[in-house]
């Protein structure tokens, strides 16, 4: 080790900044051989199912209560938000917004992270204050800023619907209504939020023709010369660790601090999750404070290693890349979308 980290860091930090050491950018283009179905690439590969915790199965009763959860407005204060007016499927499981609107329109401080394959996510959320998908279902509906919900008066509704009654004791027989059981259906409804079947995934089980050559080259720069790997890791492209990535918004007054909030280590300073990268092309804006529109502004402000220098992360340095280079990351990001299939919103209790 050529530095000392002082304090204490999470054991996700800890992975991302050895992955940092442990290959150069040669060696990780030679860890991955860029041929189709070779078996150093098997580990992209995401499990054929999601992690659930126990005692929270998914099954279709859980999964069906979740889904009505997730889309009814009633469970907001002004009965005209849902989860997925900020999570919607159809901007990518997010809101096309650079930064989400909450209560009566008010313009949030960050993006409305896309719920694509949270299910594989150690931690939730931008700033990881939340541990389990089941952890962060109730945050937004008591978040005033956010869904700004009177906690009482959504179990009233919720013991006095008919529809819903059903519906939990399909779900969760012999168990109360209350927040642990709409938590554990939120979540299974969640978990089915997969992205897995990309012209990548084909690639890598063996399908030659999967992706293009140059999205082929595109993935050899990721994992070589430009070093993404570091920190969009396999399976699930994220390392479920925080960088600070030197936006233009951390040199503003009193900016956006992060991770810092709940862990306050100077590494985590200005530091946010890692987000996958599967289906990325479906949720413009991107990063945590909308500020790029396009695959092709992202990978330039990587390229130039960051606006901020400030307390930027050690996985964050200046890639001098040309111009086919960044576009072939640009065309490999898009294999990295699933196909997206018609979706059923789901009948809601009248009552």
């Amino acid at each position: 080790m050529l530095f000392k980290i002082k304090g204490s860091l999470s054991l996700s930090t800890m992975i991302s900044v050895c992955l940092l050491f442990a290959y150069s950018p040669a060696q990780a283009e030679d860890k991955y051989v860029a041929e189709a179905g070779h078996a150093s690439l098997q580990e992209w590969l995401l499990p054929d199912e999601a992690p659930y915790p126990a005692g929270n199965k998914p099954n279709e009763a859980r999964i069906a209560l979740g889904k009505m959860l997730f889309f009814d407005t009633r469970l907001s204060g002004d009965s005209n938000m849902s989860c997925a007016t900020c999570h919607s499927p159809l901007y990518g499981w997010g809101d096309g917004l650079e930064t989400g609107k909450g209560f009566r329109s008010k313009i949030l401080d960050r993006a409305s992270p896309v719920v694509t394959n949270t299910a594989f996510n150690s931690i939730q959320m931008w700033d990881g204050r939340k541990k389990s998908l089941e952890d962060q279902a109730m945050g937004p509906m008591e978040a005033t800023a956010e869904m700004n919900m009177n906690i009482p008066k959504l179990f009233k509704f919720l013991n006095n619907s008919e529809g819903y009654k059903a519906a939990f004791a399909k779900a969760y027989p012999g168990e109360k209504i209350d927040a642990t059981t709409l938590s554990k259906g939120m979540a299974s409804f969640e978990r089915t939020i997969i992205s897995n079947n990309s012209p990548f995934d084909k690639w890598v089980k063996g399908d030659a023709k999967a992706m293009t050559a140059q999205q082929v080259n595109g993935f050899k720069v990721f994992v070589g010369k430009a070093n993404c790997v570091a920190c969009h890791s396999a399976p699930n492209f994220t390392d479920n660790g925080f960088h600070n990535i030197g936006l233009a918004s951390y040199g503003k007054k009193n900016p956006d601090v992060g991770r810092f909030a709940q862990r306050p280590l100077k590494l985590m300073k200005g530091a946010f999750k890692t987000p996958t990268l599967r289906d990325i092309s479906y949720s413009a804006p991107y990063f945590h404070d909308g500020a790029e529109s396009t695959l092709q502004g992202v990978v330039e402000h990587y390229a130039k290693g960051g606006v901020v220098k400030t307390n930027l992360s050690p996985n964050m340095e200046e890639i001098k890349l040309n111009a086919a280079e960044k576009q072939s990351l640009v065309e490999f990001m898009k294999a990295l979308n699933s196909e997206r299939k018609p979706f059923t919103l789901p009948v809601l209790p009248v009552k």
